[in-house]
C-alpha cells in the first residue's frame, strides 16, 4: 500500500514536471521564431538582397528625363518641344543614322538602299548606345538586309516583316554590348530598290 502512494504521488511531479517541459519548450520556440522573423524582415537573413534594376526605364509624356540628349532645338532659341495628350502614354525619341544602307539581296543581282532611323520609348541611354555602337549596330543591319529576299521588299507586309528584323538585330547588338536593347520599331525614310 505505501507503493501505491509514492506511485501516485510521483505521476502529479511526473505530470508537473512534462507540463513544465512543454511550456519552456514553446517559449523558446516562439522567442527563437519571432527572432528569426525578425531578422528576415530586416534583412539581414535568408532574402536575399535585391540587385537595382539599372536598365533604361520608359518616360512618361511631360515626364524628364535625366538622359536625354541635348536638342538641337536648344541651341538656337526655338522652343522647347511639346507633347500631345492622346495616344501612347510614353515619349517617344528617335535616332537617325547618318548614311544610308546599301546592299546586295539574297539570291539576286538587285540592291537595296535604304535610309533608316529607330524609335524608342525608353530614357535618353539608348540614344547614347546607339551613338556609341552605331558601327556594330550597321554591320548587324547590313546583315540582316544582304539576307533579305527581293520578294519580301516588294510587299508592305514584307517591309513591316523587315522592320522588326532590323529593329530584332539592333537590339541583340545593343543586349550584347550593353545588356539592354530598347528599340522600339525602325523606320525607312527612303527606300530604294534597283
Amino acid at each position: 500500500m505505501g507503493r501505491e502512494k509514492t506511485e501516485a504521488a510521483a505521476k502529479p511531479a511526473k505530470a508537473k514536471g512534462l507540463m513544465m517541459l512543454i511550456a519552456v519548450a514553446v517559449v523558446m520556440l516562439a522567442i527563437g521564431g519571432g527572432g528569426a522573423f525578425a531578422l528576415v524582415k530586416a534583412g539581414v537573413i535568408g532574402a536575399e538582397k535585391k540587385k537595382e534594376d539599372h536598365s533604361p526605364k520608359l518616360i512618361r509624356k511631360g515626364d524628364d528625363d535625366p538622359y536625354a540628349p541635348k536638342p538641337e532645338s536648344a541651341k538656337d532659341g526655338a522652343p522647347a518641344d511639346v507633347d500631345g495628350d492622346g495616344g501612347s502614354p510614353w515619349r517617344t525619341s528617335y535616332y537617325n543614322f547618318s548614311d544610308e544602307f546599301t546592299s546586295n539581296l539574297r539570291d539576286s543581282t538587285s540592291l537595296i538602299q535604304v535610309s533608316l532611323a529607330c524609335s524608342t520609348q525608353r530614357d535618353g541611354r539608348v540614344l547614347m548606345w546607339l551613338k556609341k555602337h552605331e558601327l556594330a549596330v550597321r554591320s548587324a543591319m547590313l546583315a540582316v538586309l544582304a539576307d533579305t529576299p527581293e520578294a519580301e521588299v516588294n510587299s508592305i507586309a514584307g517591309k513591316e516583316q523587315l522592320q522588326r528584323r532590323l529593329a530584332a538585330a539592333i537590339n541583340r547588338v545593343l543586349i550584347d554590348k550593353e545588356g539592354f536593347g530598347g528599340v522600339d520599331n525602325v523606320y525607312f525614310k527612303s527606300f530604294l530598290v534597283q
